[in-house]
């Protein structure tokens, strides 16, 4: 995969991401995910991973949310607090502050819907910088 197809991929899946169409977003970086085997493997895994955890809390499944929370930040968190275009700390802020009601339950199945006003969004200062 060049740098092009690369670039197409994660711009289509923050396209996606950005218009609250999660699985979709997960499915364009997947694809990027299977191709790609460089050092930003597991950093395309965590977007995967956080826009899975919106799909799942939307769908009202937030003990899957989240699970999938939690690894999609263990994944991002080392690649803080810039890369690839994305301030990764402030997307992981503003993935926290969405999923701060069912994160913050004592709730094996927390019961809350998705916050609309503080969905995260991805805004890239540089695509290809790191």
């Amino acid at each position: 995969m060049d740098d092009g197809e690369r670039n197409e991929l994660y711009c289509k899946g923050i396209e996606y991401f950005n218009d609250c169409e999660y699985f979709e977003a997960h499915d364009e970086w997947e694809e990027l995910w299977q191709a790609y085997h460089g050092d930003d493997r597991t950093f395309f895994q965590g977007l995967i991973q956080a826009a899975v955890c919106l799909h799942h809390f939307t769908n009202g499944n937030t003990r899957g949310a989240i699970k999938l929370y939690h690894s999609s930040r263990s994944y991002l968190l080392p690649y803080a607090p810039h890369h690839q275009g994305l301030d990764v700390a402030r997307f992981l802020d503003q993935m926290t502050d969405c999923c701060r009601e069912i994160i913050d339950s004592t709730e094996e199945y927390p019961v809350a819907e998705i916050p609309v006003d503080r969905l995260p969004e991805i805004e890239l200062s540089d695509t290809l910088g790191a």
